[in-house]
């Protein structure tokens, strides 16, 4: 089944959770610790509640499990968004431009990573797991490799920076959790 269908399903089956005056607003799919979890977010006028969902549509109250889904979406989400300087159309399309202009040694090179990066970036609903993080973390590198950036890299400083957002997200899912977490 695909990760747009599974979505779709899941919502479904998060709707059932719904108290009055509250919807689902988003579903974000993550693997870890050798499950899928669906993440469900409610919107109501009193805020924002989350209810983590196995992949039968059952609620998942184990804290563990709940807070690495949380973790890992969130990272695979600042993964995402930091990729390529946080913008790989625009990078894209600057180094069509060098190549044409200035054909600068190596920007085959660069180009070809900044392709193999977007290539790497799965379109939404994805799956958030430690696998496809690895995998945006390999593709910058390489691109920033091409770029000529040998010292410390510029997405793993941007994605330390961004640890701070990631535990606000986790704290939020726990703090607002429609079941109590054991």
């Amino acid at each position: 089944m695909a990760v747009v269908d599974d979505v779709a399903r899941i919502r479904e089956a998060a709707s059932a959770f719904a108290d009055p005056g509250e919807e689902v607003s988003g579903v974000l799919v993550a693997e870890t610790l050798g499950r899928r979890v669906y993440l469900c977010a409610f919107e109501s006028p009193q805020g924002r509640a989350w209810l983590a969902l196995d992949a039968d549509g059952a609620p998942l109250a184990e804290r563990r499990v709940v807070r690495e889904a949380a973790s890992i979406a969130a990272l695979c989400e600042l993964a995402e968004e930091s990729a390529g300087g946080g913008d790989l159309t625009q990078l894209r399309a600057r180094l069509a431009e060098l190549r044409e202009t200035e054909a600068p040694v190596g920007i085959e090179e660069a180009e070809a990573a900044a392709a193999f990066l977007d290539e790497t970036l799965q379109q939404e609903p994805r799956v958030a797991s430690a696998a496809y993080l690895d995998a945006i973390g390999s593709a910058s590198r390489r691109l920033e490799q091409a770029l000529g950036e040998s010292g410390a890299s510029p997405f793993a400083a941007a994605m330390q920076a961004a640890l701070g957002s990631v535990e606000e997200l986790t704290e939020d899912v726990e703090r607002n959790h429609k079941l109590p977490l054991t």
